[in-house]
């Protein structure tokens, strides 16, 4: 499981002490995702994530997310509620890591991605951007530009040991999105990770939002293009199109996108494959000791690479200009 530090019993009950939520009942460590230590704690007052940040994740930053997640949760958005302790810090340290806890969202995250989840996605992710145009705070996105290039730099002696010629494709790509990429696109607060793993349903209800750990200051519209990877693609690796439009459209009926961001999507598109490849094949050379969560294979990306590269109209994604 995504578990990298272990909690002692008396480091825990030492630690819940501090917050007004009752005494530890339970605390299982929770066998997905690959940044942080997770854990389902189980109290006299309810369920709740205990989460430990681990070295990938700068404790500069966590400011923004704690303070993003309570702003989002005020403002209507479905998400995690960081819990204060008694004297009103939201973010302490455990076993030598900073540490939080927040509320505990019911639902489920789709195994098998259905149309009206695509619907119900990309009114959510619509949502989650107006309502972070309220929010004081801002975060460089550093997995954008300049973290490519960082993490090819990082990976391009051993890229052709995932697959042959990896690393001069990404390296021509990189270039070409370098001199390409659009800087003036509408932008505000996004998520930046909105994996199928991070939203959970009710029935056919979307019932939240997690995972803020990646969320940060740009383009509206690559929040979207990300989304587009991430949700319209069939495990067999073919795009489909109805999910597609279905999602766009139902973002548009929540934020009207302008004829720059339509235009954009494809590049973004590109981009968006490009970040998680890079991410994904920086994992897989560098495989963490003691995580049993195996590496996503970076070489997904890399088919959703070549397809945008291939599209010319934002029409090839369902959507009417």
């Amino acid at each position: 499981m995504a578990v990298y530090t272990e909690i002692g019993d008396d480091e825990l009950r030492a630690f819940i002490a501090a917050y007004d939520i009752g005494a530890v009942l339970s605390c299982k460590g929770i066998a997905e995702g690959v940044e942080n230590s997770n854990y389902l704690l189980g109290t006299e007052q309810g369920s709740f994530i205990l989460t430990l940040y681990e070295k990938r994740v700068s404790p500069s930053d966590l400011p923004f997310f704690i303070a993003l997640m309570d702003h989002l949760a005020h403002q209507g958005v479905a998400c995690p509620t960081p819990v204060r302790a008694k004297d009103g810090a939201a973010l302490r340290e455990l076993c030598g890591r900073p540490a939080a806890i927040v509320t505990f969202l019911q639902g489920m995250w789709p195994r098998r991605i259905e149309p009206f989840h695509c619907a119900r996605v990309g009114a959510a992710l619509a949502r989650l951007h107006k309502a972070g145009e309220s929010f004081a705070m801002s975060r460089l996105n550093d997995l954008g530009l300049g973290g490519w290039h960082r993490l090819y730099v990082a990976c391009a002696s051993r890229a052709d040991e995932v697959q042959a010629g990896l690393a001069a494709e990404l390296h021509d790509e990189l270039e070409a999105l370098e001199n390409a990429w659009p800087r003036h696109l509408p932008s505000g607060v996004i998520h930046a990770d909105l994996f199928p793993d991070n939203v959970f349903f009710r029935d056919r209800e979307l019932s939240g939002l997690i995972d803020f750990y990646f969320a940060c200051t740009d383009a509206f519209a690559y929040d979207l293009a990300i989304c587009i990877n991430a949700w319209c693609f069939e495990p067999a690796g073919d795009f489909n199109v109805t999910k597609a439009r279905l999602l766009v459209s139902s973002y548009r009926a929540e934020r009207p996108l302008s004829a720059e961001e339509i235009a954009a999507l494809p590049l973004l598109a590109q981009g968006s494959a490009l970040r998680f490849l890079l991410t994904r094949l920086y994992d897989w050379l560098n495989q963490t000791e003691g995580a049993l969560v195996r590496p996503k294979d970076p070489l997904e990306y890399l088919r959703k690479l070549r397809f945008h590269r291939g599209i010319a109209d934002p029409a090839a994604y369902g959507i009417d200009p």
